[in-house]
């Protein structure tokens, strides 16, 4: 198959919605497949590369940070893509386009499939799906809602990494055609048999809604209860919300570590992961956080939040909490931290079920199979 992938995201830049990109266009390749993606690029990252076999096709944009977006950024640099595609495809026959993101990059992904007569599957990934994120993209959404009807209409088949995302977009469009692919992490990432000390790590954007304000309160109440329980603490992340966290934590008796922003192949977030025994999130609502594919990867014991599709990741590999409440949170620190056997079983655990579920393997050939069909249907239309 000769595949065109739009994203927005792709690292270096992006979160977790650019780590999947990545990841499957790296997984089709490895296949035998033809894949070149066409996103953003970043001050310097101008042009046109190949990475582990897939031509990343990085265009010039009004992209400010490496780690967000916004949508006065994103309309130009689609309107880019479209007309870049348009002479890429007189050089390079395409048989589908894969979109991540509903919206921007199968809004103009629907233009592309129209114009090249080939079909368009899309990954939904969270806050291109209305009512799924409180804080961000919400008067978009409002004035976007013809646009987002409109696109998902035309959109052939989406995959949504999680039950709990596409029950969502069924909710706003029951007709549309949705199946769960869920996303997948590459197992040799991390290496989960490191000598880990007791750390906590939290990987997020920096969003209220992120839940980082109640592991910091956790970690402050159980330092105060004793001084076994003043372990290290490592927030990386970027976002609106991080002065909200360090203000918090200033002054506060406890280990905490900001990193920032940190780059997903980088040394520094490999030692992290692999050094640090827990792994935090505890989010309102997420849809299938890759964040936690890496701490499963990285055997890292798990305390996450019992909402939306976390816990379709983490199944009963991890320690489960309801949102917003840092007692909770506080407790489960403390049963981490007093059994070291326990959180190391933990750890084990979630390795495997990273190993068994979503291994980029098993994830790819899903979306093979998704997409054939929709390859060869269009075919036999075409020949009429």
């Amino acid at each position: 198959m000769n595949i065109l992938v739009l994203t927005y995201e792709y690292p270096p830049l992006g979160g977790g919605g650019g780590k999947v990109a990545l990841g499957l266009a790296e997984g089709l390749v490895a296949n035998g497949h033809s894949v070149d993606v066409v996103t953003m690029g970043f001050k310097t990252q101008v042009g046109e590369t190949v990475q582990n076999g897939v031509r990343v096709h990085r265009l010039k944009s009004l992209r400010a940070k490496p780690e967000s977006c916004h949508i006065g950024e994103m309309v130009p640099h689609e309107a880019s893509v479209l007309f870049y595609v348009l002479k890429l495809a007189k050089t390079r026959r395409f048989d589908i386009i894969h979109a991540h993101f509903i919206f921007p990059d199968a809004f103009t992904g629907s233009f592309l499939a129209k114009r090249l007569r080939i079909p368009l599957i899309c990954t939904a990934h969270g806050s291109d799906v209305p009512g799924y994120n409180p804080d961000r993209f919400q008067f978009q959404h409002v004035l976007l809602k013809p646009v987002w009807h409109y696109t998902v209409r035309a959109i052939d088949l989406i995959t949504s990494p999680s039950e709990h995302l596409r029950k969502l977009i069924l909710k706003s469009r029951p007709s549309a055609k949705v199946t769960v692919i869920p996303n997948g992490y590459d197992p040799a990432r991390f290496d989960p048999n490191t000598e880990k000390q007791p750390g906590i790590v939290v990987c997020t954007r920096m969003f209220q809604r992120k839940g980082v304000q109640y592991i910091i309160d956790a970690a402050v109440r159980i330092a105060k209860e004793d001084l076994k329980y003043r372990i290290p603490l490592h927030i990386l992340g970027e976002g609106p919300y991080l002065q909200n966290l360090r203000d918090q934590a200033a002054g506060k008796d406890i280990d905490i570590t900001f990193h920032g922003w940190v780059d997903n192949d980088s040394p520094e977030l490999k030692a992290i992961y692999e050094n640090n025994a827990i792994f935090a999130f505890t989010s309102d609502q997420e849809n299938f956080p890759v964040n936690l594919l890496e701490a499963l990867c990285a055997g890292n014991a798990i305390i996450t939040t019992d909402s939306s599709g976390g816990k379709e990741v983490v199944g009963d590999c991890a320690l489960l909490v309801p949102p917003q409440n840092p007692e909770a949170i506080a407790t489960q620190l403390k049963r981490l931290i007093d059994d070291a056997g326990f959180r190391r079983q933990l750890g084990q655990d979630g390795r495997k079920r990273l190993e068994d579920n979503f291994s980029w393997k098993a994830v790819t050939q899903q979306f093979e199979d998704s997409m054939r069909p929709l390859i060869e249907a269009n075919e036999r239309k075409q020949q009429q």
